[in-house]
């Protein structure tokens, strides 16, 4: 999404739909939309709804509706432009349709519900195997599978390197393709899930460890009289949140069985408070001995740094207070909440909620530790 200020301008929505390929919807679709909201949360499947006004003789109630052009699997794509840059902030299907009928002018509604593409994954059981292939290897393979929609694998190698052993082991996937990547990046303390844009049409399947690095968001001003751009954020500490998790290993020469090292979670995790929470719970890890030691050692450091976030905020802006769309699954500073809970967070989930003249945004943020690691943010 583009880093573009939003100043006093609006915010222009534009909607595409079709079975497969879209097309811009008839301008009266655009009309009656009275709402759009549309969640997106790292490591899950977006989701979206889309509220229009029926009118007896429209052109959705008359023609449209009984066609289809509202189904269940058709494909959305919603865009904003600011400025005359247009963004897409969601691709996905309709799974669901809902048309509420009142007695008062102006209040019957059509709403479609759905998600993001991920869906498509997630639609048929199947039983594959996959010799000689290391995990991200096994994603690869299975996301080819939905280039046709326009989907492009963005794989990052897993950080315990786990070469495949085919005489002793073969690796299969029962359940969808979706149920297998997400159990591949939870042993491996990733993430998945599907990026739309940069152009209509295209998306980025992401698998790989959620994005900590790199330049920051504007922050985001909390109490700060004049100068906050946020309206409402609240911070948590959950002390019993960490985890360190407990596996052993057995080798099978010798059958001798050993406690595996705790494992450093700062590649996947790198440290955004400068006191990081202890772990006050300890988590046996199940089924570690049998498995090979690359293996065990890749789930021990996926639950070490998946269980790091501690400490989460939640909050509400106006994107015209704050000047900029705020995007998931990037960092961004925040100020003016005190030195305890100032400083970087990486921001976990966006809800948007758009409506004619309004554009809000609902957020939740995380981080490992308490008080910044630097006495500046990006403002």
């Amino acid at each position: 999404m583009a880093d573009e200020p939003i100043g006093s301008g609006p915010v222009h929505l534009n909607l595409r739909m079709g079975p497969k390929l879209t097309r811009p919807v008839p301008a009266e679709v655009t009309e009656a939309l009275l709402s759009a909201q549309i969640t997106m949360t790292a490591g899950e499947r977006s989701g979206f709804q889309l509220a229009f006004d029926l009118t007896k003789r429209g052109l959705i109630t008359q023609r449209l509706l009984p066609e289809g052009f509202f189904d269940p699997k058709t494909r959305v794509i919603v865009l904003t432009s600011i400025k005359g840059t247009p963004t897409v902030i969601l691709d996905g299907l309709i799974v669901r349709q809902e048309v509420g009928a009142s007695n008062i002018p102006g209040q019957t509604t059509l709403t479609v519900t759905g998600e993001d593409l991920t869906l498509l994954m997630d639609l048929e059981e199947r039983t594959d195997r996959y010799p000689n292939l290391a995990p991200s290897k096994r994603v690869e393979r299975i996301l080819q599978k939905y280039a046709d929609y326009g989907i492009d694998p963005r794989i990052v190698r897993e950080q315990v390197h786990q070469p495949p052993h085919e005489l002793l082991r073969v690796d299969y996937q029962t359940g969808t393709d979706l149920q297998y990547v997400n159990e591949l990046a939870r042993a491996n303390g990733y993430t998945f899930y599907l990026d739309p844009g940069p152009r209509p049409g295209r998306s980025t399947a992401f698998w790989g460890p959620e994005q900590r690095l790199g330049e920051r968001q504007h922050a985001l001003n909390v109490n700060m009289d004049v100068n906050s751009t946020v309206d409402q954020l609240t911070f948590a500490y959950d002390g019993t949140a960490r985890e360190e998790p407990q596996a052993r290993w057995q080798d099978p020469r010798t059958r001798d069985a050993q406690l595996l090292p705790q494992p450093d979670i700062s590649p996947l995790r790198p440290p955004l408070g400068r006191r990081a929470s202890p772990a006050l719970k300890r988590k046996t890890l199940s089924g570690t001995a049998k498995k090979a030691l690359e293996q065990a050692q890749a789930e021990m450091l996926g639950r070490a740094a998946t269980s790091a976030d501690a400490i989460s905020g939640s909050g509400q802006l106006d994107v015209n207070r704050h000047g900029y769309v705020l995007r998931p699954r990037e960092l961004v500073g925040v100020r003016g909440a005190g030195v305890t809970y100032d400083g970087d967070y990486y921001v976990k989930s966006v809800t948007h909620n758009l409506r004619p003249g309004s554009y809000q945004q609902n957020f939740t943020l995380s981080r490992e530790g308490l008080i910044a690691r630097s006495n500046t943010v990006r403002p």
